[in-house]
């Protein structure tokens, strides 16, 4: 096996955030659930919600998408695989990502629907209320995939998100191939409880067969995905069945379970929540890029705590502090 030329391919939404500030009142009159993720299916409904948005922010989002860009904040060389469509929001999400150093290399797709786009709604406690309109980035297909890019990482990573469309479903599935192929590692997110509920069986194949190296959930993930009682179970009903399972529980910090290991650290202190869009996304980078450099499962996880830490105190899922420089103190 050659030595990777990255340390992360990931394959996910290619979004653009639009963040507002928002008074909870709004939230419950437009029939939100505050602190949750919504899809928007027409692109009617979006224009007409995002016509009620406040001024606000576009940055580029996406789950493994902020992923991959805390990753590269942190010095990491990584790439990511989605599909924008040929339009303003395409434009900006194909700069931002590459300004950020990361390959991207995914043609825009003509015509429509357009670049997906997710309406945040902030509220004053720092809890994001997100409307996602898909749009291109659920029509990824397998001709997209770079292989030999994908074969020369030492990590891809998967959102399930992206699990729900038939076709980047199909690319997902060729992915994971060519990197076992490869002799690479797989990791996955859960993404949300929505998906879950929809994917619940289809996630536990892809667990039961070997294909997860590393699985990301929170705690209500886990549950959601064995349906398990309590946290507790949860985590029982699954680390012997991935070689490493990660777990986050918000002020409770994070854990990591490989074999007979159990690695808990607690959360990284932040002075005031402004957002916690990202949050977990950040995490990720964290212990991903921790476990790219061969770190031990306590360094990674504080890693990743110090960089949830810091997306969820300013507006945004992607970082604006040096992480190269908190990393030092992981």
């Amino acid at each position: 096996m050659t030595q990777p030329a990255y340390d992360v391919v990931a394959i996910g939404n290619a979004i653009v955030d639009i963040l507002s500030p928002s008074a909870d009142a709004f939230v419950a009159e437009n029939g939100m659930t505050k602190g949750a993720m919504a899809l928007v299916f027409s692109p009617e409904d979006a224009d007409a919600l995002y016509a009620k948005m406040g001024p606000g922010q576009e940055v580029s989002g996406g789950s493994a998408a902020n992923t991959i860009a805390g990753m590269a904040a942190l010095g990491g060389k990584c790439a990511f695989i989605g599909q924008v469509a040929d339009d303003q929001l395409g434009a900006v999400f194909a700069h931002d990502i590459r300004a950020a150093g990361i390959r991207f290399d995914t043609n825009a797709r003509p015509g429509s629907p357009t670049t997906g786009r997710c309406m945040i709604f902030v509220t004053p406690d720092g809890q994001r209320t997100m409307n996602t309109f898909l749009g291109a980035s659920h029509y990824l297909p397998a001709e997209a995939l770079d292989r030999d890019l994908i074969a020369n990482a030492q990590y891809l990573y998967l959102e399930g998100y992206l699990w729900d469309p038939e076709e980047p479903r199909a690319a997902m599935r060729e992915a994971i191939d060519i990197a076992r192929a490869a002799g690479r590692k797989v990791a996955f997110t859960l993404s949300a409880e929505f998906v879950i509920d929809r994917h619940r069986d289809a996630f536990h194949e892809l667990i039961n067969a070997g294909l997860i190296d590393v699985l990301f959930a929170n705690e209500a993930e886990i549950v959601a995905l064995t349906q398990a009682a309590d946290t507790e179970g949860a985590i029982a009903a699954v680390k012997d069945k991935v070689p490493l399972l990660v777990v986050t529980m918000s002020e409770e910090g994070a854990c990591a379970i490989t074999g007979d290991q159990h690695v808990h650290v607690p959360a990284a202190p932040v002075d005031k929540v402004v957002d916690t869009t990202g949050a977990g996304d950040l995490f990720a980078a964290g212990f991903l890029h921790g476990q790219a450099q061969g770190w031990d499962l306590e360094r990674s996880l504080r890693l990743g705590a110090i960089c949830a830490a810091e997306v969820i105190s300013h507006f945004g899922a992607r970082p604006l502090a040096d992480l190269k420089a908190l990393a030092a103190d992981a």
